[in-house]
């Protein structure tokens, strides 16, 4: 623990879904989806205008549409995201050399790794900070914490959303998150929560209350005492400047040995759409997908396959996960499962949640109805920049505005129309 408060956790509000408005003057201040626009699609992200309507992040757009059946559905622009977070982690590293991403819209910053950092200045930086993302990126806001640790960061950039800065006070910590319930404790996840409220833990106060051998007792070794630490505020976890990811993967020690296949089959599909989600969020996509078991003797054994191309697409990797479970043998049961896919890329080939692809190629008259994806960017030689709002039965409607000109007209064209195009991300107005 730290005596002030010097590590920050930036978090880009609504991320996907605000690149999408500040680009589209027309959908500023309205409901936007993005994420798998199929009939198996889940939501990326959702602009507040939509969450207003219940609409969440990892909900099947299925029933989003249900729920917000005027919003704007879209699938993902990476060329997009991965601008803005560039200009954003530039700035991050301006305020302080060690800057830690954990993903596009996110990333902690030491503030004492700058020579120059003063404590009683850290209001003055936060705001410094948030106005820059505001002005470098065309208007996109910043929830800002900062703590005296990575965990009180990343809990205060939660308390004031969006656009807001929450600062905690040394000293003031274990009356912060004392009240707050147990699921802001990073591990503590739907199947660790279960077991605390079968013994009356719902609050980060109640896990301080039943003590550290309880919490052992109930949650095993490494799990007890994360939750008995950090519950009292214990967080020494460095902030760190680490290596582009090779691989991302997701793994889970069961409490008791699992001998059900059909459980174990429900468990890594779970865990390759959680791997999906990462890899979606990242703008990453990966060739090789790996099982990685553990058996009730602690034997540990991975199988994998590679794919011929990059895929961050939830259905492909849990068809592997799957397939590759069914070929092992149980041995009495296992005590650890995981999935994992390397390779990464950052050409994403799948839409992550459907079936149509997700990243632009380069510009050609396009001659088939499904290669217009609602979102898209699109040029046409007379009318030129805008975005596909939608397509079918031969045509494709596009509506001609940038984030720098106003709302412009709605258009319908042939789909073999050869005036239309796809133009490479750094030939869009305004990208």
């Amino acid at each position: 623990m730290r005596n002030s408060p010097s590590v920050l956790h930036v978090d880009l509000d609504a991320f996907f879904a605000s690149v999408e408005q500040r680009d589209k003057p027309s959908l500023r201040g309205k409901p936007v989806i993005v994420g798998g626009i199929g009939p198996r699609g889940v939501v990326a992200t959702a602009s507040y205008e939509a969450r207003e309507y219940g609409v969440r992040s990892a909900m099947r757009t299925a029933e989003a549409r249900a729920r917000c059946p005027h919003g704007a559905y879209l699938a993902g622009r990476f060329h997009a995201y991965r601008a803005a977070s560039g200009i954003v982690m530039r700035r991050l590293t301006a305020t302080a050399p060690v800057v830690q991403p954990l993903s596009l819209d996110e990333a902690f910053v030491d503030l004492a790794s700058n020579e120059n950092f003063d404590a009683s200045r850290v209001q003055d930086v936060a705001e410094s900070l948030a106005a820059d993302i505001r002005e470098l990126t065309g208007g996109l806001t910043a929830s800002i914490g900062v703590g005296s640790s990575k965990l009180m960061a990343k809990i205060a950039s939660e308390l004031d959303k969006p656009d807001g800065i929450f600062i905690v006070p040394s000293g003031s910590e274990l009356d912060l998150i004392g009240p707050m319930h147990i699921t802001v404790i990073p591990g503590v996840g739907p199947a660790t929560t279960e077991r605390l409220r079968r013994i009356g833990v719902r609050t980060v106060a109640d896990a301080r209350a039943i003590g550290h051998d309880e919490l052992v007792r109930i949650l095993g070794q490494a799990a007890g005492l994360n939750v008995y630490r950090l519950a009292h505020a214990q967080d020494d976890r460095p902030v760190v400047v680490e290596r582009e990811a090779k691989s991302i993967s997701v793994e889970d020690t069961f409490s008791i040995d699992v001998t059900d296949r059909d459980d174990l089959a429900a468990s890594a599909d779970r865990m390759a759409r959680k791997v999906a989600g990462r890899l979606h969020k990242n703008g990453a996509s990966g060739r090789t997908v790996t099982l990685k078991i553990r058996h009730h003797d602690f034997t540990t054994h991975t199988r994998s396959q590679t794919l011929s191309g990059p895929t961050d697409n939830p259905d492909v990797i849990s068809d592997i996960a799957r397939r590759l479970l069914s070929q092992t043998e149980l041995h009495g049961g296992l005590r650890l499962l995981g999935v994992g896919v390397s390779g990464l890329t950052d050409w994403v080939q799948d839409d992550l949640f459907g079936d149509k692809p997700a990243a632009p190629a380069p510009p050609q008259p396009v001659a088939r109805t499904e290669s217009w994806i609602p979102g898209m960017d699109v040029r046409h030689d007379h009318h030129g920049d805008g975005w596909v709002w939608g397509s079918g039965l031969g045509r494709v409607t596009i509506r001609f505005e940038t984030r720098h000109t106003p709302p412009g007209p709605v258009l319908t064209f042939d789909v073999n129309d050869p005036a239309l195009t796809r133009p490479e991300p750094d030939e869009i107005t305004g990208a």
